[in-house]
């Protein structure tokens, strides 16, 4: 049985670690917490990205941005020519970067490493679920061998192109997301000066033509309330719409559209305290 490695075992990474040994994989994860923090997972939790080297022979990368996805390549000892003893045949890279970034890896990591963008979208609760939605980019002799694992995380899976597509797919997905997050973050906080409670403008919203992922699923969504910090799922938003620049405007300048809603997820408005204790 081939084994599986998952690499940032967080909020997305976990869930979908623990979906795929549900399903009948063999499955270890690495993450730089410490291996007590993970529950039930932890006696799957190797001790370092030398040891997944040794065990795996597929990792999927779930961590943050691109300067992690290069700690992990060079862990695993991925952008060397390979040892006698190499065992990873396929690189999945499911953190939400920049396509540009995801396109140069071909460069770097070594020759016979198969490569799939595989980003995901859903939030932490869908994850757990095991339905999240998967944007596959990669030839269709390296994505097929992975249906049996995207099938055990996933509801929706998305086969769009060559290697590069899934990722595009993302950034273009996530503006979307970033802007929806921002402007029901927005409405919400105005709702009381204009007379009406919040909560009775999300029912509105959640039925009408101003309805979005992020209002309909507010409840569920565990980061729904925060407020902007680099660490967290508003800083995220941030990061992936700078991932979507780079891709569209190779690096230039935001559009007014794009600094805005930069500007508002880092200055998201206070979450309305009478929705608050539905988080």
């Amino acid at each position: 049985m081939n084994t599986i490695g998952v690499v940032g075992c967080g909020a997305m990474g976990l869930p979908m670690a623990l979906a795929l040994r549900r399903a009948g994989h063999d499955t270890v994860g690495y993450d730089v917490r410490p291996v007590d923090e993970f529950g039930a997972f932890a006696p799957f939790m190797l001790n370092s990205l030398a040891e997944m080297a040794q065990r795996a022979d597929t990792v999927i990368s779930v961590v943050r941005d691109s300067d992690q996805t290069m700690d992990v390549i060079r862990g695993l000892g991925l952008d060397r020519p390979a040892g006698p003893d190499a065992r990873i045949g396929t690189l999945v890279i499911s953190s939400t970067l920049s396509p540009r970034f995801v396109t140069s890896l071909r460069g770097i990591v070594r020759d016979g490493v198969r490569l799939v963008d595989a980003p995901m979208s859903g939030s932490t609760f869908r994850a757990k679920d095991g339905t999240l939605s998967f944007m596959l980019g990669g030839a269709d002799a390296d994505i097929d061998p992975l249906m049996p694992l995207f099938d055990a995380m996933g509801e929706e899976l998305h086969r769009l192109g060559p290697y590069g597509a899934g990722m595009a797919a993302k950034v273009l997905n996530n503006f979307v997301a970033a802007s929806s997050a921002a402007a029901v973050r927005t409405v919400l906080s105005q709702a009381r000066g204009l007379g009406l409670a919040p909560e009775r403008l999300l029912s509105v919203l959640q039925t009408s033509s101003g309805g979005t992922w992020f209002g309909d699923n507010l409840a569920a969504i565990e980061w729904a309330a925060e407020q902007f910090d680099s660490g967290n799922t508003f800083g995220i938003l941030d990061k992936d719409v700078r991932a979507y620049l780079d891709a569209v405007s190779d690096g230039g300048a935001p559009d007014a559209l794009t600094a805005a809603i930069l500007d508002r997820l880092r200055h998201v408005p206070e979450f309305p305290e009478e929705l608050s204790k539905n988080q």
